[in-house]
């Protein structure tokens, strides 16, 4: 089977375009079922016994996964992971497999990301610069990858992404490649260019065009672990929750929009979601917040079911 799945694997990486993170997951996810296949039947897996698993063999391996307490968020990617490599043999080496389809995924609870207040944002400019004092470049990089962050709603990944060329005469908008090689255009804001462009006059090692614009100390290009400490030490420095991440500076860049007016459609766009149910959440996150408001200040929020008044009549 090694040999199916290093192809299917390959496949992913070189025809997909999927980034190294999402591969490597498919990749855990497929020999994990390969294993308990095996163990199924008593053997290591072989070709025939992935093309003749039934309902019941995919479900022992789902019930395995229980007794071993992973997550369903992380079941149901798996699956999802079993599926795609079930498609590629059927695709590639016409090996049908109809029971994969039969089951379902485990029921994952679609969590709400919280937004950070702005003004916590905002701090974190002066925070940054008292923090780092001593090294400028650190304090003007800091920043810019923040504000690029929250002002563009870019991935972590995105941002360490571009490139000096990227940013060079500050562009009225930037090309972004995002998941599954997914292209997007990003607006910009003076204030993203202006902190991008003060780091890039600082940094110590130059703006070669093809260079990373976000460098470590020892001039390596910046990690995504690096860009996630940066973030951390902020929050631990200014006493924010446990949800003020990397990925929540693009929630609340996203929340903002919305609240602002922005649609789903834009909004899916400037994201970069490839499906509209993601964007989606945003409007639930949204209508939390003016229920919250409505529950507070509304004249009838606290009013008498049957409708009394205060003196016992009714209206």
């Amino acid at each position: 089977m090694n040999e199916y799945l290093a192809e299917f694997i390959e496949y992913l990486s070189r025809t997909k375009n999927y980034s190294e993170h999402t591969v490597n997951a498919y990749e855990s996810d497929v020999i994990d079922f390969l294993r308990f296949c095996g163990e199924y039947n008593g053997d290591t897996a072989t070709l025939d016994d992935v093309a003749r698993a039934d309902t019941i063999c995919f479900r022992a391996w789902l019930a395995d996964r229980a007794r071993r307490n992973l997550a369903h968020k992380s079941t149901a990617r798996a699956l999802s992971s079993l599926r795609g490599f079930y498609k590629f043999l059927a695709k590639k080496h016409n090996i049908s497999n109809k029971s994969i389809g039969l089951i379902s995924s485990p029921k994952v609870p679609r969590k709400l990301s919280k937004a950070i207040e702005v003004s916590d944002v905002e701090h974190m400019h002066d925070a940054i610069r008292e923090l780092d004092a001593n090294e400028p470049w650190i304090s003007a990089r800091d920043w810019a990858l923040v504000v690029l962050m929250f002002g563009c709603g870019l991935r972590i990944s995105e941002a360490l992404s571009l490139r000096n060329v990227d940013l060079r005469g500050r562009p009225d908008a930037l090309r972004i490649m995002g998941k599954g090689g997914k292209e997007r255009i990003v607006p910009t804001l003076p204030i993203v260019l202006d902190a991008v462009e003060k780091y890039m006059r600082v940094s110590p090692f130059g703006t070669r065009p093809n260079d990373p614009l976000f460098r470590s100390v020892r001039g390596l290009p910046m990690s995504s672990r690096m860009a996630e400490k940066v973030i951390e030490k902020l929050r631990i420095y200014l006493q924010l929750p446990d949800y003020v991440t990397p990925h929540a500076l693009r929630h609340t860049f996203a929340t903002a929009l919305l609240a602002g007016g922005a649609d789903l459609r834009s909004l899916q766009e400037l994201l970069g979601h490839s499906s509209l149910s993601t964007t989606q959440l945003y409007t639930r996150v949204n209508m939390s917040e003016i229920m919250n408001i409505y529950e507070h200040a509304h004249p009838l929020a606290h009013s008498d079911p049957d409708g009394a008044d205060d003196d016992g009549t009714k209206q």
